[in-house]
């Protein structure tokens, strides 16, 4: 039975013949029938259209947004997110350990660095509460004491501290914690960075942002379409694409 999307895209096919096509070929046949029933009738739907992928889990989110070979992609949400323009120099590679260890509440994961040197480190958490201020914390020094122990084996005598470019953690909740509830329903987005208490300026190359798009959801649903900012709209893909 068509859904009201083939009326607009009539090459997606009805769940009745995607799963003739995957009868058809044995090795897709023994996997299909190896998933659970309920991975089996999610898959269906989202080849047939009548729901969408988890954009924010990994697998998907890697493919759409993979800095490798759409970079431009990733680097206009991160522009709009930092409120500066970026440009994705490279991918680093993921040395920390922790990922294996905190799988269960980790959706995505990557680091990046830009044409200055800085460098992002873009997370996706399920659970709010399973990712405190202090595991933040812990992150973004891993990354900058990283980039301290690459930049120091590249430039050897003559490292100096200067060559130490700031680093940034941004992370997605599709979930967030209680505090952020109770601090405001109305703000979703949240930017940190360490700073006197008498106003001198230095330069401590630390920034968080944390995004609630549980919170975002609902502020969006009252604001006019009109108001709507380019972040914004890289929000509501990322909310709409989450919706089960």
């Amino acid at each position: 039975m068509k859904n009201q999307l083939q009326n607009y895209f009539p090459m997606i096919r009805t769940q009745e013949e995607i799963l003739e096509e995957i009868r058809e070929k044995p090795e897709l046949w023994s996997q299909y029938r190896g998933w659970k029933e309920s991975y089996q009738q999610e898959y269906l739907e989202i080849c047939s259209g009548v729901r969408g992928i988890k954009m924010l889990y990994d697998p998907f989110f890697k493919a759409i947004m993979n800095p490798d070979t759409r970079p431009e992609r990733l680097s206009d949400f991160l522009s709009e997110v930092l409120g500066r323009k970026v440009k994705i120099l490279k991918v680093l590679p993921n040395e920390s350990g922790r990922i294996a260890a905190e799988s269960s509440l980790l959706v995505m994961d990557i680091v990046i660095q830009f044409e200055d040197g800085s460098i992002a480190n873009v997370e996706v958490q399920k659970i709010g509460y399973g990712f405190p201020g202090e595991r933040s914390a812990c992150y973004s020094a891993d990354l900058l004491l990283r980039q301290y122990k690459r930049v120091r084996e590249e430039l050897g005598d003559t490292f100096a501290y200067r060559n130490i470019r700031r680093v940034y953690t941004i992370v997605l909740f599709e979930k967030s914690r209680g505090d952020f509830h109770r601090f405001s329903e109305k703000v979703a987005i949240h930017r940190f960075r360490q700073k006197s208490d008498t106003g001198l300026e230095l330069d401590l190359l630390q920034e968080y942002t944390f995004i609630c798009l549980d919170i975002f959801r609902s502020i969006i649903q009252n604001k006019d379409r009109k108001e709507w900012s380019r972040l914004d709209k890289w929000l509501i893909f990322y909310v709409r694409m989450t919706r089960k």
